[in-house]
């Protein structure tokens, strides 16, 4: 084997540690981005609503009431719902 063969393969062997540290420090700052949740504009979402109980009284059955809320994001960061809103009836059904 000639000189320049064993150095090339020397050369080979140094690189590789840096090439499998490089391979995971991108892996790690991917997964790191990837779970990052809300904070992209450099605040944290905030939800807000105009009314937190909703009194109809006494309503016959099959009978359709609606109502309107105002839903508000009053934190700096970009509110996004990971799940499908639901209401809870406290009382009554």
């Amino acid at each position: 084997m000639s000189k320049k063969q064993n150095k090339q393969k020397q050369n080979n062997k140094l690189f590789l540690p840096f090439i499998i540290l490089g391979g995971v420090l991108l892996i790690v700052a991917a997964f790191y981005f990837s779970n990052q949740s809300g904070v992209e504009d450099g605040g944290i979402p905030s939800i807000t609503v105009d009314q937190q109980k909703i009194d109809y009284g006494d309503v016959k059955f099959n009978v359709e009431k609606t109502f309107v809320i105002k839903v508000t994001n009053t934190g700096a960061g970009v509110l996004r719902f990971k799940e499908e809103p639901y209401i809870e009836v406290l009382e009554g059904c």
